[in-house]
């Protein structure tokens, strides 16, 4: 540093410009005290527009002021939020252009476990604030869907754990994003992933998820912070496509397991949830059919059975006029009796008042008296036999509309239609049964079409080191001994033959976007 001579006579002070002075102690604070680590409560924070964050560290007597530079703040796993106790480490400094002395932190953690509860429980009173937990907001799970996209690390135990339990129970297509599941690009890569599987085109080249899974395995509340964070729970609540989330173990409880619209407890769990089981489907179909087939005989027994009641119940056409002949005989004795009474009596009363006549009178009187009987006779019995001609015309006429062979035209007509509805029933049911079949086998094709043996009947080559898959050249370098997996089986590079081994699906990384037919 300079020194000015003071013009002034009789002292001897050194006299310093304000740059020096304020150099001067920004020398001494740094050097005394280099890198600090400094405890206490975020006050006031401030996000500038150059990135750079601008807080205040203060327990119950001091305030330091602090600052986090762009490029730092986004490496942050943990973001400060007012109120939070931290614990900051950084480097102690003074800013001259406020007279000020303010510490520069290139790390800053919550100051235990504490005070993570603390900051989520606060997130958590927000989020539930805004009617994102309601559970009426929550969207139904599909019962099969024909995409399933996962959210989590490629590597690792839960994405095998979870294509090895589809596979088991119902194997649907699986489209894998891959994300970082801790650390600080834990949050808006997962973020990025759910909006992403949310913003593919349905019927696009690259399918759009029926449901989506959000998975990663148990781990401390560091570990899992990353789905705590503000912008995960809210692209999960937003996602138009259902969301399973399966973070941690069954003890384990983030911020995205209250938005999302199911939680697993494991992501073994989260797959059996997206799926069911496809033997249990098949038996349930087949006992259907059986059910099916059994009510359709059922009912042709039953129907078959009334027709035969209701025919037993029918009147042999015989009987029908049996009565109205029966009564007709009836009226002929009764009228031939009628008719001989009143010639009786009409011969009685003659004779009554012929006592008194004179014969010749009489006789006269007899022969008048009989041709008039004569004549009514005659009359009555062409009336008679009119009427009874009448009579049986109309009984014949009856007698004709009740043929048998009208009776059994119409049973035979009431016969052939039911036996046409049966068969309507059975081409239907066939026909249905037909359709599932034929569903089922399209399925199956396309998974032979899209497996890992149909790879390698194309010309494609699996390189091996043992039971692992070589898939860069570093590890070839680094292997003990390569083999060649063809079609027909393996082939060592040593040039000694090997023996084919079960064909067994590769294990590989996926990539954004990779595609599995599962």
């Amino acid at each position: 540093m300079d020194l000015l001579e003071d013009d002034q006579p009789g002292r001897n002070e050194p006299e310093f410009s304000v740059s020096e002075l304020s150099g001067a102690i920004k020398r001494v604070i740094e050097g005394e005290f280099g890198r600090v680590r400094v405890k206490g409560e975020v006050g006031r924070v401030l996000v500038a527009r150059s990135g750079h964050v601008y807080l205040d560290l203060k327990d119950d007597r001091a305030v330091l002021g602090s600052v986090i530079w762009k490029g730092q703040a986004a490496k942050l796993a943990v973001k400060p939020e007012e109120g939070m106790e931290v614990i900051a480490t950084g480097k102690l400094t003074t800013f001259p252009g406020q007279s000020k002395y303010q510490l520069v932190i290139d790390d800053i953690r919550p100051a235990g476990v504490g005070a993570l509860m603390a900051m989520l429980e606060k997130r958590k009173t927000q989020l539930e604030g805004e009617g994102l937990f309601a559970a009426e907001r929550k969207k139904p799970i599909p019962y099969l869907p024909e995409v399933i996209g996962v959210v989590t690390s490629p590597q690792g135990a839960v994405i095998r754990d979870i294509l090895h339990r589809l596979r088991e129970r119902f194997p649907r297509k699986v489209l894998i994003w891959p994300v970082a599941v801790q650390g600080e690009q834990c949050a808006p890569q997962v973020t990025a992933a759910i909006n992403g599987f949310n913003a593919l085109t349905p019927g696009g080249a690259l399918p759009r998820p029926d449901l989506i899974i959000v998975a990663r395995g148990g781990g401390s509340i560091e570990d899992l912070w990353g789905f705590n964070e503000e912008s995960v729970a809210r692209a999960a609540a937003a996602s138009e496509i259902p969301l399973i989330s399966a973070v941690g173990h069954e003890t384990d409880t983030t911020l995205i397991d209250y938005v999302s619209d199911k939680r697993a407890p494991t992501p073994t769990a989260a797959a059996e949830i997206a799926v069911p089981v496809r033997l249990e489907l098949l038996a349930g179909v087949e006992s259907y059919g059986a059910r099916m087939a059994g009510a359709v005989s059922s009912q042709i027994d039953r129907r078959g059975q009334r027709l035969r009641d209701l025919s037993r119940a029918l009147p042999r056409p015989t009987e029908l006029h049996r009565p109205a002949t029966q009564r007709l005989d009836a009226a002929l004795v009764r009228f031939e009796a009628a008719l001989g009474g009143l010639v009786n009596r009409r011969r009685l009363d003659l004779e009554r008042l012929a006592a008194p006549l004179r014969p010749q009178l009489l006789r006269a009187r007899i022969e008048q008296d009989s041709r008039k009987t004569a004549e009514a006779g005659k009359s009555l019995s062409r009336a008679l036999l009119r009427q009874t001609e009448r009579g049986r015309d109309r009984f014949d006429a009856v007698a004709g509309r009740l043929s048998s062979e009208r009776l059994t035209r119409e049973t035979e007509r009431q016969t052939d239609l039911l036996a046409d509805r049966l068969r309507r029933l059975s081409r239907a049911a066939m026909q249905g049964h037909e359709r599932q079949s034929e569903r089922l086998s399209r399925a199956s094709q396309m998974l032979e079409t899209l497996s890992y043996q149909a790879t390698l009947e194309r010309g494609y080559a699996v390189v091996w080191d043992g039971e692992a898959v070589v898939t860069t050249a570093q590890a070839a370098k680094s292997a003990d001994g390569l083999e060649l997996q063809f079609k027909d089986g393996r082939h060592s590079l040593d040039g000694r033959p090997k023996k084919a081994k079960p064909s067994t699906p590769p294990k590989t990384g996926g990539t954004q976007g990779s595609l599995f037919e599962d």
